[in-house]
This record gives C-alpha cells, structure tokens and sequence, in this order.
C-alpha cells in the first residue's frame, strides 16, 4: 500500500500560480534532474545561496548535488518548481526532507526558492507538497536549521507553527510537526497555490 501511495505521489504533476499569477508546476525530484538542480542553484544570489547552503559558492560540489538529487521518495523526500511560463521552463524552487539515519519518524527539512520568485507563496506550495508525502512516509517531525538572519525561513517556520529548539554559533533550530504544519497550511484559504496542492495531492 505505501509503494503504491508514493508511486501515484511521484506520478502527479500539481499545476497551480503563484500569488503574482505566474504559472508553475510542482513534482518530485528525480536524479535526472541534477542539471536542473545545478542550473537553479547557480541563479541563485550569493546571498540566497548563502543562507541556503551556508555558503556562497556559485558551484556546488558534484557530491552535494548529488545527494540532493539522490531521492527515493521514503528516506529522501524532495519537490522542485517548475516556471511553466519561462523561457526554457526553468527550476525556480525546491524543497527536501531527509530522514534521520535510525530510520525512525524524524528527518530535516530544508527550502530554496530563487530570489525573483521569492515571496510569493512558492515555499508553503511546496512545503504543502512535501509534508503530504513525509505523512504518507510515516515522517512526524522535522529539524530545521537556518542561519539566524535568515528572516523569510524563519517567518516560514513559525507560520507552520515550529517550535524552537535553540540557537548558538549563528544558527537557529526549530522542530516542525508534520501534521500541526499540514493543518496550518490547509486553514490558510487565501492561498490558492496552497489549496490547489491540497485538492491535486490529497484529494481537497
């Protein structure tokens, strides 16, 4: 029953806009899509790519992208956004959540939108996205760790309702419960990119 939950998660494409109108696309991430990845994140701003990856570095390494692309839908869960509208249907966002190595009911999230599409409710769609299949996953909660200035990550978690942990050397922790995350999200009826991954993923 799980195999085939996750399968018909990673067959669903969820077509919805962003708050500005922009046409989008959200879908699991595959390996075949470290291009995308490497091209994304190479768009990003040094300040962006800093508070992403705690790094400025226009090129990641090969392994990093690597792992980001190494999804198996159970252990490594991850959604990107595709611009439908631009020029060459660029990758505009994408967020992960990796499972702790016990194997247990925690893991990490972490998000990255690009910065010309920033603010306008990409991350909570796709957060929405990523939440329902850590649900069907069995994943419960999530760490979050963000460099303290980073203020649109931590606007995002507190409207999930993540609890902080602490913060020392720079670097804020939170916990995100995946189902009070999911409840907040689905309450939030002025967003419609939100509302329509909830119709196209979870049936409404």
């Amino acid at each position: 029953m799980a195999e085939a939950r996750r399968k018909a998660l990673n067959d669903i494409i969820v077509h919805s806009m962003l708050a500005d109108g922009t046409a989008v696309c959200l879908r699991t991430i595959t390996p075949g899509d470290a291009p995308l990845l490497r091209a994304g994140i190479a768009t990003l701003s040094a300040e962006s790519r800093y508070l992403r990856f705690f790094s400025p570095a226009p090129v990641l390494p090969d392994p990093v992208i690597e792992r980001l692309v190494d999804v198996d839908g159970h252990d490594h869960i991850a959604w990107g956004a595709i611009c439908t509208e631009c020029e060459g249907e660029p990758a505009i966002g994408a967020v992960h959540a990796v499972r702790d190595p016990d194997g247990g009911p925690a893991g990490e999230y972490s998000v990255a939108v690009l910065d010309a599409f920033q603010g306008l409710g990409l991350a909570r769609m796709m957060t929405a996205a990523l939440l329902l299949q850590c649900r069907a996953e069995g994943l419960e909660t999530l760490d979050v760790h963000m460099l303290s200035e980073n203020a649109a990550a931590r606007r995002l978690v507190k409207a999930l309702g993540a609890a902080w942990k602490g913060e020392g050397a720079g670097v804020a922790d939170y916990r995100l419960d995946v189902a009070g995350a999911l409840a907040a999200l689905r309450a939030d009826g002025e967003a419609r990119g939100v509302q329509d991954v909830f119709a196209q993923l979870a049936g409404g």
